[in-house]
């Protein structure tokens, strides 16, 4: 079995930002991940409606409109809306609990970024989002988002909410079966969106970046005048 796309794209585009609204641009690293993923993302089973170098080119061009309303579950079993977190920029990450190492290390780095902003942290909302609620329930997630940060909020939901809002973010997952009978991973997109503080997306970090370079992003995001 070919190494997860999420691998692949955390490799190529470790280190690097790039926003269509102009947070920052991507370099020949992110070039050559959109090629590996045009070779390899043939090769999983997709359950987003587009495969990842689609994805990919949209996010890379801005080509269109990124994010939207949400009405999920989070860890303790109380439904939150996208509306709840006006007034605070959004992190939003998405990705899974078993997840090996990709999703753990940029929710650590998240976690770290928030750390660094200081209280200028608490305008700013991070959020992680499943791409596999079969097993991430909200009990699950109860056990697993406090590991990184207190204000971390997890969200879990049904099949069809999760795939439509993927699809709204540009999100690729697939569930890719593993040799054990009746196991699975899944490969996905894992990039961390950037929202304004009216919801509206403004760009998106590469697997991979740091939490010095969020904060560099981030603060002035958070100078600018509350409208």
């Amino acid at each position: 079995m070919i190494a997860p796309i999420l691998r692949v794209i955390a490799f190529a585009g470790a280190g690097l930002a790039f926003a269509g609204a102009g947070l920052a641009f991507a370099g020949a690293g992110l070039w050559l991940t959109l090629a590996l993923v045009l070779v390899l993302a043939a090769d999983a089973p997709p359950q987003s409606a587009r495969s990842a170098a689609e994805i990919m080119d949209i996010l890379m061009w801005n080509r269109e409109p990124v994010g939207g309303p949400f009405s999920l579950t989070d860890q303790a079993g109380h439904e939150r809306t996208d509306k709840e977190f006006r007034g605070k920029l959004m992190l939003i990450y998405f990705g899974f609990t078993t997840c090996p190492d990709i999703c753990p290390t940029d929710l650590q780095a998240i976690a770290l970024a928030l750390d660094k902003l200081g209280r200028d942290g608490d305008q700013v909302q991070p959020i992680f989002i499943t791409v596999d609620p079969e097993r991430d329930t909200a009990a699950h997630l109860a056990e697993y988002v406090p590991m990184f940060h207190p204000r971390l909020i997890g969200l879990t939901g049904s099949d069809d909410a999760i795939r439509k809002l993927a699809d709204a973010y540009k999100v690729y997952f697939a569930r890719v079966p593993l040799k054990d009978a009746g196991d699975y991973t899944v490969d996905h997109t894992a990039y961390i969106y950037l929202m304004d503080r009216e919801g509206n997306y403004l760009g998106f970090f590469p697997p991979g970046t740091s939490a010095d370079r969020m904060v560099e992003i981030i603060r002035p995001r958070l100078a600018e005048p509350v409208r």
